[in-house]
Order: structure tokens, then C-alpha cells, then sequence
């Protein structure tokens, strides 16, 4: 998809596609700790209609304890965001920051394994949705 997210349209309605990637990701380990429903935000402050849009802020304590711990300012790049919302054409579209391309930007090879071990998590809820 990109350079930074992987993703794909699912064949669940919004709300069911936030439930569920609510419940896979907890089978993985992260908890929600985070939701911003940009679409609300926008109509608020600026008058402005979208389709639905959400961010979810995923976070694993395990890996990012661990990452942490191996460089301390990563922090700015946490939590792993989980974009759940409807294109133009009214389809459900699950997106998913990609760790290993985020974390690359730390430029050490200690991280590494975490973000590896962390997209092959977020892979398997995206492939469960």
C-alpha cells in the first residue's frame, strides 16, 4: 500500500471492522489505548464531512518496554496505529502502520528484531480481519 502501512478492504461493516480488530489485536498482545475519530474531530472544529474515520492506538507493553529500553526517544514513534475507515466508494479499509519501516527511522540494530517481531504480529490481525 505504502512505504509506511500495509492494509486491505475487508467485508465487514465500520463499526463490526473496529470490533474486531479491537479483539485480534488483543489476541496479539496490544491493548487500544488510544481512539481518535477523526471524522468527529473534523466536523467539530473545522465544519468539515468525511466518511468515517478512526485511529486506533495499539500498544504491546512487552515490545515497547523493549524498545524503550534500547532507545529511549522512540516514544515519538509510539503507539502502532491502526487506521480502520470508509473509501469512496463505501468499503470498510483496515490500515496498519508499518513498525519495520517506522522503527527503521531509529537506525539501530537492536530495534530491529522488536519491529520484526511486532509486524509479524499486526500482520496476522490484518490477515484475521
Amino acid at each position: 500500500m505504502s512505504r509506511y502501512a500495509f492494509g486491505k478492504t475487508v467485508a465487514l461493516g465500520y463499526d463490526e471492522a473496529i470490533q474486531r480488530a479491537t479483539e485480534e489485536l488483543a489476541k496479539e498482545g496490544f491493548g487500544v489505548l488510544t481512539e481518535i475519530d477523526v471524522a468527529a474531530t473534523l466536523k467539530k472544529k473545522l465544519g468539515k464531512e468525511m466518511p468515517p474515520y478512526k485511529i486506533l492506538g495499539a500498544c504491546n507493553p512487552q515490545f515497547a518496554h523493549r524498545a524503550l529500553e534500547a532507545e529511549p526517544q522512540i516514544g515519538a514513534l509510539l503507539p502502532c496505529n491502526v487506521v480502520v475507515r470508509v473509501d469512496a466508494a463505501g468499503k470498510t479499509v483496515v490500515e496498519i502502520m508499518d513498525p519495520k519501516a517506522v522503527l527503521a527511522l531509529v537506525d539501530r540494530p537492536d530495534v530491529e528484531p522488536i519491529a520484526e517481531e511486532v509486524r509479524q504480529r499486526l500482520q496476522r490481525v490484518l490477515a484475521a480481519l
